[in-house]
């Protein structure tokens, strides 16, 4: 049986290094503070190997109508195609932001843990440093 216990919103974390812009989805993030966040990132994404101590990164929860951006993202390794190709997106300071996602949040990487049972994969806790609200509901994990 495979546990499907909340309902997660779909989120694009993205950043640009060495002239290259890594994206991923990711639907397993939530907030655990007032300003805090934590995002699990799987031990095969080409994006989340990149993220190390104190990287500002660009996190965007997409709305409900941008099921199609979360998909192209989703699909295949930074390091092989552009995943942002006909996507509406910004880079700031290194920070790349999905334009009218529900959340448009920069945050800085505080630490990346590697916990028993999940030692291979990435699970990033981060501080939230600024973030824009957009009126669109969120995109969830049941939408797709």
């Amino acid at each position: 049986m495979a546990l499907d216990a909340f309902n997660h919103s779909v989120s694009v974390i993205g950043f640009e290094r060495n002239n290259v812009k890594y994206c991923m989805t990711c639907a397993w993030a939530t907030q655990v503070g007032y300003n805090q966040i934590m995002m699990l990132v799987g031990s095969q994404s080409v994006t989340g190997s990149k993220i190390i101590k104190g990287d500002i990164i660009g996190v965007s929860a997409l709305n409900k109508y941008q099921k199609d951006i979360a998909l192209q993202i989703g699909e295949g390794h930074s390091d092989e195609k552009d995943k942002l190709e006909g996507i509406e997106y910004q880079v700031s300071q290194g920070a790349i932001y999905i334009l009218n996602a529900s959340r448009i949040m920069k945050v800085k990487v505080i630490d990346n843990l590697h916990l028993k049972g999940i030692e291979e994969d990435n699970l990033l806790y981060c501080e939230v440093l600024d973030y824009v609200d957009t009126v669109f509901p969120f995109l969830n994990m049941s939408d797709i």
